[in-house]
């Protein structure tokens, strides 16, 4: 873009309530020493913002009375045991895709009846934990559901059901589209003859009685999720009408709504998805299926931010960079792909206070040694000084929580904040603590620093 024009994300700071409350976060987190030199970078998590957001989910659903519904949120979008246990307060139950995710879901008190474990490559000692704990499990493919037709046991109290892939094509962001021709999730339904494979496995074991598909997450729109949700109650009923009973009692459609990353608005809402199912798959609604929702990034991306401190400015090419505290090891997608997913950037002096002036166009780096290691390009924001501090908003999903260890670059810490009933605050409470560098050597094999030359002075002399 040019210093005229404004691309859609880079206003300098986003309207209404939310962005007061942010504003005041950021304020109190470097009066506090949250944010500042002896920790230039930290997330945070506006505590308010996801209980919100999560009875907006809720109410959504419950606007069409009559229809079980399980709503558990992607573990992968948040992987902090207080988030976790946060949104178990909330009344969600929580989706695992590894052996790591389902140890943090138990410890963070989901009951095991309110956990799924989703993932295309689950081993057998996975499968075993799973089902002697009774969490549901939704088979990738046939194979692994031969697999859980070995292991189970028929006291087992896990739901048990298949993930299938309604083909119906993908969104704007390839890699985050899983209903494809190619995907690797699911079984094809499209393909020749997998749809009465499909129906025969469920005819073969009748403890198998829950279908689940998830079409895509970012740049999938909902009238595609609703698209692929919909196929799958087609057949959901096929089974049933097949097998002469009601053997599919529930369909997890996943989650996947995308997240509007341009302003401050939410949309779509979790309403405009019910509305788009409604349309698609009437009969969803009817009280016939138990539903399961897996939504993530819709329930927390605009409920946290990244606040890091600029450590030096400088000009290249006539353009002016800050370099920052925040880069690809905990904003990975948008620096490899920042078409698909950019970030907005507030600018802060020293103090936390919000910046203004004239705009300058500038770009927002991070610390990492490459130099693709940038979060915003040219974008059209008030002069950035050192010292000052930038935020990078709508990262409550999959940016702190999952950081990346380039560079050997420490993890940060991550708060939670709330403003009370009262509004008083806000109020901040440790989500998870800086790692310090002992546990950045420890973690890379400290312990074990003389094993490799132990094997070379083994060796015989030559």
């Amino acid at each position: 873009m040019t210093s005229t024009t404004r691309a859609a994300g880079a206003a300098h700071s986003p309207p209404g309530p939310r962005a007061a409350r942010f504003a005041e976060a950021v304020r109190r987190a470097v009066a506090d020493g949250l944010l500042g030199e002896r920790q230039p970078v930290a997330g945070f998590l506006d505590v308010d913002g996801v209980r919100d957001s999560v009875t907006a989910l809720h109410e959504a659903f419950a606007s069409v009375p009559g229809v079980p519904v399980l709503h558990t949120f992607a573990a992968k979008a948040a992987s902090l045991v207080p988030v976790l246990r946060l949104l178990a307060d909330c009344g969600m139950g929580c989706e695992v895709a590894s052996p790591g995710e389902l140890r943090l879901a138990v410890e963070a008190g989901f009951a095991p009846e309110r956990i799924v474990l989703d993932s295309p490559a689950k081993t057998r000692e996975e499968l075993r934990l799973a089902l002697a704990l009774g969490v549901a499990v939704n088979a990738d493919s046939p194979g692994e559901l031969r697999r859980i037709g070995e292991l189970r046991s028929p006291d087992s109290a896990s739901v048990l059901g298949l993930r299938v892939n309604p083909q119906v094509g993908g969104g704007s962001i390839g890699a985050m589209s899983t209903a494809t021709a190619t995907s690797k999730f699911g079984v094809a339904l499209r393909d020749p003859g997998a749809r009465e494979q499909v129906v025969q496995a469920f005819a073969e074991r009748p403890w198998l009685t829950r279908l689940h598909t998830h079409v895509g997450s970012q740049g999938c729109p909902p009238e595609l999720i609703a698209e692929g949700i919909a196929e799958t109650y087609g057949l959901a009923e096929e089974i049933n009408a097949t097998v002469g009973a009601r053997q599919v009692t529930g369909i997890d459609i996943g989650g996947g709504l995308p997240v509007n990353f341009a302003d401050d608005e939410v949309r779509p809402a979790f309403s405009d998805h019910v509305a788009a199912l409604r349309a698609a798959a009437p009969g969803l609604f009817d009280g016939r299926y138990h539903l399961v929702t897996e939504f993530g990034r819709s329930l927390l991306a605009k409920n946290g931010f990244i606040g890091a401190r600029v450590e030096y400015t400088k000009d290249a090419g006539g353009r002016r960079i800050a370099l920052t505290h925040a880069g690809a090891q905990i904003a990975t997608r948008t620096v490899f792909m920042p078409e698909a997913w950019p970030l907005r950037v507030g600018v802060f002096d020293g103090e936390g206070r919000p910046r203004s002036g004239p705009p300058m166009v500038q770009d927002v780096a991070g610390p990492c040694c490459f130099a693709g290691d940038v979060v915003a390009h040219a974008r059209e924001l008030p002069e950035i000084r050192e010292d000052d501090f930038v935020v990078l908003y709508d990262t409550g999903a999959y940016y702190f929580s999952t950081p990346w260890a380039y560079n050997s670059l420490p993890r940060p810490a991550v708060y939670g904040f709330s403003f009370g009933p009262d509004g008083d605050g806000p109020h901040f409470a440790p989500v998870r603590d800086a790692q310090s560098l002992d546990a950045v050597a420890a973690e890379s094999g400290l312990d074990h620093a003389d094993a490799l030359t132990a094997l070379t002075e083994r060796r015989p002399a030559p």
